[in-house]
């Protein structure tokens, strides 16, 4: 290779610095990597950077997780050409597809099998490899579509063996995802293993911050999936009784990389009876508003008991749920935490089964309008969204967005 002194020597070549009397920008390549003048070089033409467009809106659960957060995904995922999910394997995300079967992400965005849109996980997503390759097998993905960033934490068995004992002290799903979450914050690179050092994920592996500047630039619509919920949070829910991580929006979006100058709007999920996955001879999940049961709940509705305790066990931890009265407090709490700009309201049948066949706001019973109008009030922003059964196609869009 030339050096600059032999390429000085050429009478043409000898004269390029004078060139920088009429150069709009001068760039000294010696003393910046070819990064830095790819990024001045941009940054003078008015190119990259996150811009000023809104264009992303956050899912994020407003109670104990189990809101029903996949099937609104879902149903919103058409909408978008990049889906995001964050967390990890300890939140199972159901949805109703399209043959009417059920299927659980654990990984991957709920859209997944409802759009064609680019899928990406987070850096700050914790992962269990196994379960998210066979999830990625199940869902018939190629390399084009799926990116995982190269930072994202690896679970290993003995975090799972780790976490054990949480299963019974504070219910835990047993996952491994805090431990894992620990040893990245006190192991350093002694030990860990991230997406990056995984063979299998390679064909996988781009910056996240890559496949958002292409977002950005061609102004393509963004969803952030959060997982769990508000009153789970590390910092905001009752602790210890918590998962390992802040489930609120801004943490959603920290966990993605994603600028709070993008979002567009908060959209959280609430179900008109919070639960926590548990048995309901166990109490160690953590405190709720006046517990009740599921045959009132039942007796309440219209429902089957049986049907609703069939359904009502944790995606994951297939457990029994326990159940409560509506919290109105925890409402107004995480709607001010999360900024929630809308609301999506889920489970309507279960305030009254005739609420299955509602097609239209105006189609509800009249109980459950005055249920919305005041989660409207308290919560001090609009519920958009209504989820009347388990079915991707069942939700009564009130949108103007």
């Amino acid at each position: 290779m030339a050096t600059y002194a032999q390429v000085r020597s050429n009478a043409t070549e000898a004269q390029v610095a004078s060139l920088g009397i009429d150069a709009d920008v001068l760039i000294d390549t010696a003393r910046n990597t070819p990064e830095d003048v790819v990024v001045r070089t941009e940054a003078y033409l008015g190119l990259g950077g996150i811009g000023s467009e809104r264009l992303v809106d956050v899912l994020v659960g407003g109670e104990f997780g189990s809101e029903g957060k996949g099937n609104i995904a879902a149903f919103l995922a058409r909408e978008y050409g990049l889906l995001v999910r964050v967390g990890g394997p300890n939140a199972g995300h159901r949805v109703s597809t399209l043959t009417g079967t059920e299927f659980t992400h654990r990984h991957l965005p709920s859209g997944t099998r409802f759009s064609d849109a680019r899928l990406l996980i987070g850096p700050g997503a914790v992962l269990n490899v196994d379960v998210l390759l066979n999830e990625i097998s199940e869902c018939g993905l190629d390399i084009d579509r799926l990116t995982i960033d190269p930072a994202a934490m690896v679970i290993s068995q003995a975090d799972i063996r780790k976490e054990r004992q949480l299963v019974t002290t504070i219910g835990s799903t047993g996952q491994g995802v805090g431990t894992a979450t620990a040893r990245r914050i006190t192991g350093r690179r002694g030990g860990v293993q991230l997406a990056e050092d995984i063979k299998a994920l390679k064909p996988f592996l781009r910056p996240a911050q890559d496949v958002y500047a292409q977002a950005y630039a061609s102004r393509t619509k963004i969803m952030l999936e959060g997982t769990q919920g508000t009153g789970l949070s590390l910092f905001h829910g009752s602790y210890p009784h918590v998962t390992s991580r802040d489930t609120t929006s801004a943490a959603c979006l920290s966990e993605a990389g994603i600028a709070p100058a993008k979002v567009r709007r908060v959209v959280m999920v609430c179900r008109t009876y919070p639960i926590r996955v548990q048995s309901p001879t166990d109490r160690t999940s953590g405190p709720m508003s006046q517990e009740i049961s599921w045959t009132e709940v039942a007796r309440r509705s219209g429902h089957n008991p049986r049907t609703l305790l069939k359904h009502e066990r944790g995606s994951v931890s297939g457990k029994t749920r326990r159940v409560s009265e509506f919290d109105w407090v925890l409402l107004r709490r995480a709607a001010t935490i999360n900024g929630a700009t809308d609301v999506a309201l889920t489970f309507a049948d279960y305030l009254d089964k005739a609420n299955e066949h509602a097609r239209r706001f105006e189609q509800l019973t009249i109980e459950t309008l005055r249920f919305i109008e005041e989660m409207e009030r308290v919560a001090r922003a609009p519920v958009t969204l209504i989820s009347t059964r388990f079915h991707f196609r069942s939700v009564i869009d009130r949108r103007s967005w």
